[in-house]
């Protein structure tokens, strides 16, 4: 007899866990194979939950062996909104117009979103069409000939499969694939669960095989949703070669700590770009994804073209579109670019890699490029630069399928869960500068010089009284995304440090703050036009900056709404916007502060 001091402690939880769980008698067939079947060790009843989100019902065993994440939720609503309108554009091109269930007039939306295929489809209606004949409906739940054929590399329990199945229109298959074999299973009697086994199929294999099993043009998938448990870079080779012309590839990629530059020779073999710790490392992860894509697409003369990019929660998610094109594809170099950042005042320059120019003839010519395009030292501070990259530096949403998405959920909110979210969401993004890549943020600013930190409405108005453009971005709230250079920038925040005075002593003569101040701004000296150093104004800027005293021009009060649409007017979350003050709608002409007076 063996005293319980000397058994391990481990060996006594493990055996009265299973004294505790035991139901009765060993079957032969445990007896034979030394362990109990699964199904008598606790009752069914206690070993799966069931889970309602959208149209789907899914049970997942409680034990949380296929994992079951309600924080995406977004993800998926937002998924299923974009494949919705991706479907729309797709199948109005062949004279199919979806249902939407909620939607009051399938026609009325089709015509107002759809403008720009309207002329195309309406000539290919009347000659495929016979008299009289109505033009196809493609419903949800229902097998559409000539629909979108999705796959679902990683399906886990099928959730996202089983929604696409339920919620999206215009659907001819789904594919829902994981290479566990206890997944499928799930992924099985959750498609039973649904009563959608004549749309979604259940399939066990390596995302990568399956993928490379359909590389020829007939068997390639329009839809093809990526949602792995870290990085999907191992998958996007396959993927850029198994999804459609035009088709759309939707990737997620929840490696922050790699992406957002606490690993950036990690980044760089995972997805061929060097990752800097920046203020704007949710957009540069953005960035460095798209660049990935491209890189990839580019092997097989393919490109991306981005439809949607956002930074939520934990994740990155992006939404892009796959071409074949050889003459686009040289266009691919000088799409891409490093980043040069100061490691003191965080100022950051890009250096494009290729360039392309209007060659006689209407022709395009392809060059590299020339630089760098800083000093080996900060101009600001005196600071080395740090390099990143390369990145994507074209725009990274499509505003037009962003506005159609963002029309679809306005229209039909009670359609999905998060749709509150969803709409503020693409509310800031159709907003953002296009052509800005990265941004700065309140904090880095006055962190960088010691100052105390402006209200995000006083530097905006600042940056527009300059004659600059200015925007937020969804992938931070205090940021700043404006076109105009880190020497203007700095010169603003000096003007707002003479409102706010630094104690000089308390400075290092080194540190960046210091060096920055030592300087006089520029802006400031210009009271009225043709007056001061304006050679670093934008062109057609005729507004005089505002003396240093008062830099920052104060809310107009009670002003009146310019803006048609009230749902532009302070709808983000958090912000402060006075009415009247939007960004689709220009600035009013600010009237100067006089020195001396409360901003």
């Amino acid at each position: 007899v063996t005293c319980p001091r000397t058994v391990p402690r481990w060996r006594l939880c493990r055996a009265r866990f299973m004294e505790g769980h035991r139901q009765g008698p060993p079957s032969p067939a445990a007896m034979e194979n030394g362990t109990e079947p699964r199904t008598e060790e606790r009752p069914p009843e206690a070993q799966e939950t069931t889970v309602a989100e959208g149209a789907a019902r899914i049970a997942f065993p409680s034990a949380n062996e296929v994992f079951y994440n309600p924080v995406q939720e977004f993800n998926r609503d937002l998924t299923c909104a974009v494949i919705t309108e991706f479907a729309r554009l797709q199948l109005g091109a062949k004279g199919i117009q979806i249902k939407v269930p909620g939607e009051k007039d399938v026609q009325k939306v089709v015509v107002d979103l759809s403008e720009r295929e309207e002329e195309k489809t309406e000539p290919e209606d009347g000659e495929n069409l016979a008299p009289g004949d109505q033009p196809r409906t493609a419903a949800v739940g229902e097998i559409c000939e000539g629909g979108l054929r999705v796959l679902e590399g990683l399906a886990a329990s099928g959730l996202r499969s089983i929604r696409f199945a339920r919620e999206v229109p215009g659907l001819q298959s789904v594919l829902a694939n994981d290479a566990s074999a206890r997944a499928v299973d799930l992924i099985r009697r959750n498609v039973q669960l649904n009563d959608v086994g004549h749309l979604v199929q259940p399939s066990q294999a390596d995302a990568r095989m399956l993928m490379y099993q359909h590389q020829k043009v007939a068997e390639r998938f329009d839809v093809i949703d990526l949602d792995p448990y870290g990085s999907p870079a191992s998958f996007l080779d396959a993927a850029v070669q198994a999804v459609s012309e035009g088709g759309l590839l939707c990737v997620t990629c929840t490696d922050m700590a790699v992406l957002a530059g606490n690993s950036g020779e990690t980044c760089y073999s995972k997805y061929g770009a060097m990752a800097l710790k920046s203020r704007a490392c949710h957009e540069m992860a953005l960035r460095i994804v798209l660049h990935s894509l491209d890189l990839r697409a580019n092997c097989y003369q393919r490109y991306v073209v981005p439809l949607l990019s956002l930074s939520a929660d934990f994740y990155v998610r992006v939404f892009v579109r796959v071409f074949t094109g050889q003459a686009k594809v040289k266009a691919s170099a000088s799409k891409q670019a490093l980043v040069f950042q100061c490691v003191g005042c965080g100022a950051f320059y890009l250096q494009r890699l290729g360039k392309a120019a209007e060659a006689p003839g209407g022709r395009v010519k392809f060059s590299a490029a020339c630089g760098p395009p800083v000093a080996p030292e900060c101009e600001h501070c005196g600071q080395r630069h740090q390099l990143g990259g390369p990145l994507w530096a074209e725009p990274i949403h499509d505003l037009d399928f962003v506005g159609r998405v963002l029309e679809a959920v306005s229209a039909n909110p009670s359609r999905f869960h998060t749709s509150e979210r969803i709409r503020g969401v693409l509310s800031v993004v159709s907003e953002e500068l296009p052509d800005v890549p990265l941004y700065y943020t309140l904090d880095q600013l006055s962190s960088t010089i010691r100052c105390s930190t402006p209200s995000l409405l006083q530097l905006r108005s600042a940056l527009l009284h300059a004659g600059f453009r200015v925007s937020l971005s969804h992938a931070c709230k205090n940021a700043v995304k404006t076109d105009a250079p880190a020497s203007a920038v700095w010169d603003i925040m000096r003007c707002w440090e003479k409102e706010c005075p630094v104690k000089r002593e308390r400075l290092s003569e080194t540190s960046p703050a210091w060096r920055i101040l030592s300087v006089e701004p520029k802006y400031g000296r210009a009271r009225g036009r043709g007056r001061g150093d304006h050679r670093h104004l934008p062109p057609g800027a005729t507004r005089a900056f505002s003396p240093p005293s008062a830099p920052f021009p104060a809310p107009r009060q009670g002003a009146t709404a310019r803006c048609l649409d009230p749902s532009r007017l302070a709808h983000t979350p958090g912000s402060s916007l006075p009415q009247g003050l939007c960004l689709c709608c220009p600035p009013a002409p600010l009237t100067p502060r006089t020195p001396g007076s409360l901003p």
